[in-house]
């Protein structure tokens, strides 16, 4: 058995344990890294191992399961790593953490750092897009004692008509009693799952949003979701850029590859910077409900409630002056800004 302590400038004294810090046991057959890093005259150890494909900072305080766990909403027992816990905490985590990229355009960093996130979302009471939320998830569940891995995924592109080249989407796989399931709390919208999907080829999964399907082909994974008819009411709205005009709709790929979140550095300053990117284009801040979803997207607002009579969903919108998108973050998304949001509806495709 490997003893490891984190000490204040780097003392490893197994011996005697450091005040106001972690120890941590592994056992022998882990493949353990150690990289040292330095900040305020203080040393902290990074622990990597192959059972948790990311780093975690030991430092006694910085991460706390509970108050993520209030922060969701979630007051039941997480003693039983079952099935239907995991689907209890995606469903409040969806229920309370928006998909958004609201920092984007308030002249803010999408930051993917685990207490970066930790922060905005737990402390600061925000949200994030995938890379963020999936990350919290990861640890969120890996903490709670979940078999959790990361997987990438590649994005659909309906006016491309094609998989995006590059691994832009970050979600997760959860195994319980030897069966494998997705799990991803960061697509938003209405293509946002409520429940996780069991990892078998050419099933329809039905839920709330519409039906999920997984297929299999030559190694790589595709999700896909069969929709419903839609009624807008708005008459105005009806040829508006964000409605999604397919039945059957392809979301994204993915291998059963594992990932550490340094895989998706690179691509999480591009999203985040490229005037090609949908991410710069268009502000955006999606909320799951217990029967739809609220979106807004620049100054438009939509609700959409799934399924609100003879298969077919109903959507409602409303253009937002500057001061009612303060009131509606706070009041919808119960997110307050700290600084300024200039939003953004660009002509780059982004459907709801």
């Amino acid at each position: 058995m490997l003893l490891l302590l984190v000490h204040k400038e780097a003392a490893l004294e197994p011996q005697r344990p450091a005040v106001g810090y972690n120890s941590l046991q592994l056992s022998d057959d882990h493949d353990v890294s150690v990289i040292q890093a330095r900040k305020k005259q203080h040393s902290v150890f990074w622990i990597k191992t192959e059972a948790q494909p990311t780093f975690s900072l030991l430092r006694k305080g910085i991460m706390d399961i509970e108050a993520y766990l209030e922060r969701i909403g979630y007051k039941k027992s997480r003693n039983k790593l079952d099935l239907e816990t995991l689907t209890d905490i995606l469903q409040h985590q969806i229920r309370a953490v928006p998909f958004e990229n609201l920092n984007i355009h308030c002249g803010e960093a999408m930051d993917l750092g685990l207490e970066a996130i930790f922060d905005q979302v737990v402390r600061r009471n925000r949200g994030g897009w995938c890379l963020q939320v999936n990350h919290l998830l990861y640890w969120a569940l890996t903490t709670m004692g979940f078999e959790t891995t990361m997987l990438g995924g590649y994005v659909y592109s309906t006016p491309a008509k094609k998989y995006s080249t590059g691994m832009i989407h970050l979600l997760l796989q959860v195994t319980i009693d030897g069966r494998n399931y997705i799990v991803d709390a960061g697509f938003g919208r209405s293509y946002q799952m409520w429940q996780p999907l069991e990892l078998i080829s050419g099933k329809d999964q039905p839920q709330v949003p519409c039906i999920f399907r997984l297929t299999e082909e030559n190694g790589f994974w595709y999700l896909d979701q069969i929709r419903r008819d839609q009624y807008i009411p708005n008459k105005e709205f009806l040829n508006s850029d964000l409605l999604e005009d397919s039945k059957y709709r392809k979301i994204y790929s993915f291998t059963l590859e594992p990932r550490t979140i340094e895989d998706f550095e690179s691509m999480n300053t591009y999203l985040q910077t490229s005037p090609a990117s949908v991410f710069t284009s268009k502000s955006f801040c999606s909320l799951q409900t217990p029967d739809g979803v609220h979106c807004l997207v620049g100054c438009t607002l939509t609700y959409r409630r799934f399924n609100y009579k003879d298969n077919t969903d109903l959507i409602e919108f409303k253009t937002l002056n500057e001061e009612e998108i303060e009131k509606v973050l706070k009041n919808i998304f119960n997110v307050s800004l700290e600084r300024k949001l200039i939003p953004k509806h660009g002509d780059r495709f982004f459907t709801i």
